[in-house]
């Protein structure tokens, strides 16, 4: 890596740590638009401290948010007004929706941590007819394409993290989750598999290092 390189990336890592945002938050109005206005349940799979959770809860009459993380999944029940109606469960993302169908389920930038075929398997069989699955993922670039977005989402990156904390470089928390790993397998992968389980999937690369997956149950 060339010193100029390195500099640039370390004044971005400076810059970022003092203006946080949440890149996964930025897709949730998204979400909810992928979805009728009212349904009756939804759950969010690796929900972390319950911020997608309880923008459901103004859509379904029940809302479950599921993370193995026990930290996590109580500093969601305390952000959580009794009167939202949304429950939560320390579990495994493939265990903890049990014997249950949902009209919707959401995942974001959780998957990528699961065995990939097996998860979009689980959210089906789980997912009630005429239901909505809503996954915002994380692929490994390779391609050009992937490069290109890449590259495209740096200045839109820091757009944002001016937009977002507008007034001053004040350090602000971002919702809690899981450490994170990197993604194991590329877009063409996700694509190929997600068509295979899943027929008439939509998926669309995005800007800010993400995919989307959109599947109706008929």
């Amino acid at each position: 890596m060339s010193s100029l390189l390195h500099r640039v990336l370390r004044a971005l890592e400076r810059f970022h740590a003092t203006r946080p945002w949440d890149h996964n938050a930025h897709f949730h109005r998204w979400i909810l638009r992928q979805f009728p206005e009212r349904v009756d349940s939804a759950v969010d799979v690796g929900c972390g401290s319950g911020d997608l959770a309880r923008l459901l809860a103004g859509r379904a009459r029940r809302v479950h948010g599921i993370d193995a993380d026990p930290r996590i999944t109580a500093r969601a029940r305390e952000l959580t007004p009794a009167a939202a109606l949304v429950t939560y469960t320390t579990a495994d993302a493939l265990t903890g929706l049990g014997d249950r169908s949902y009209d919707v389920i959401t995942c974001v930038a959780v998957v990528h941590h699961l065995p990939f075929t097996r998860a979009l398997e689980t959210f089906r069989d789980h997912l009630a007819p005429g239901g909505t699955l809503v996954i915002v993922g994380v692929a490994r670039e390779r391609t050009t394409v992937d490069h290109l977005l890449g590259i495209a989402s740096v200045p839109l990156n820091i757009v944002m993290a001016l937009l977002k904390n507008r007034g001053g470089p004040a350090p602000r928390p971002v919702s809690m989750t899981a450490r994170t790993r990197p993604a194991d397998l590329t877009f063409t992968e996700i694509a190929r598999e997600a068509r295979a389980v899943l027929p008439g999937v939509r998926l669309r690369r995005r800007l800010l290092w993400r995919y989307t997956l959109v599947w109706r149950h008929r």
